[in-house]
């Protein structure tokens, strides 16, 4: 199957967190997009991967995703080198997505960071004839995205480019909140964390709220970007 949209998260969650309202608004425009989570999130402080696994699936039903798919590379541990940038190559070859979408460039979490580059490498080796994968034993052909764009995570980096998700608050809120385990109940004994607060809920409709406020809509999500964005008229922007 080949994606409009490929979106590649270090964690089951920063999808949802950081671009999930793009994504809805692109389905509902009829484009085929996909997930894929480089690990299972094992080292979090709450849940299990196990859960993790069933809130994923939960989420990309609630999101509509094509596909969602996890590497399982080692929560914490992963690096951004030629054993881990073939698998990410392998699965950009399989599903052939015009855009990538990929971890904040810096973060709290050092995940966040080397899920940006060994993402954004993939991307470029991807395209490289001389690079050899194989997807159930058959050769793969190279496969380079059109675009990468970085979605913002725990910090606030200023984006480079604002899409509007007015309308589609609802859906990504659903789509975090289907990582139960992981957020705010107050019913939970679970250790508290960063993201188990009330406030952090409240944070994520903030801003959105603030980004759209800024480019004139009511929810916003950005992202930065590794070239210049280009249109085809100055009218085309909102």
């Amino acid at each position: 199957m080949k994606l409009d949209i490929l979106a590649i998260g270090s964690h089951p969650d920063d999808i949802e967190l950081s671009c999930a309202g793009t994504i809805a608004k692109e389905v509902d425009k009829g484009k085929k997009v996909g997930v894929l989570d480089l690990t299972r999130g094992e080292l979090g402080t709450r849940g299990t991967a196990e859960t993790r696994d069933q809130e994923a699936a939960d989420a990309a039903k609630i999101l509509g995703l094509k596909i969602r798919e996890n590497l399982g590379f080692k929560d914490g541990f992963f690096i951004n080198n030629e054993e881990h940038q073939l698998e990410v190559i392998r699965i950009i070859r399989k599903y052939k997505p015009e855009i990538v979408f990929c971890n904040a460039i810096d973060d709290r979490h050092i995940d966040h960071g080397k899920g940006s580059k060994l993402v954004s490498d993939a991307c470029f080796l991807s395209g490289l004839l001389k690079i050899e994968t194989k997807d159930n034993g058959v050769v793969q052909e190279p496969w380079r995205p059109k675009h990468v764009y970085h979605y913002i995570q725990w910090k606030n980096i200023t984006p480079d480019i604002a899409v509007d998700i007015t309308g589609y608050m609802d859906i990504k809120m659903n789509s975090v909140k289907a990582y139960k385990t992981q957020f705010f109940d107050k019913d939970s004994s679970e250790p508290a964390t960063p993201i188990s607060s009330d406030n952090f809920f409240d944070s994520i409709t903030y801003r959105a709220r603030d980004l759209g406020r800024l480019i004139g809509t009511e929810h916003a999500e950005g992202f930065t970007v590794e070239r210049y964005p280009a249109v085809d008229s100055i009218f085309d922007l909102i």
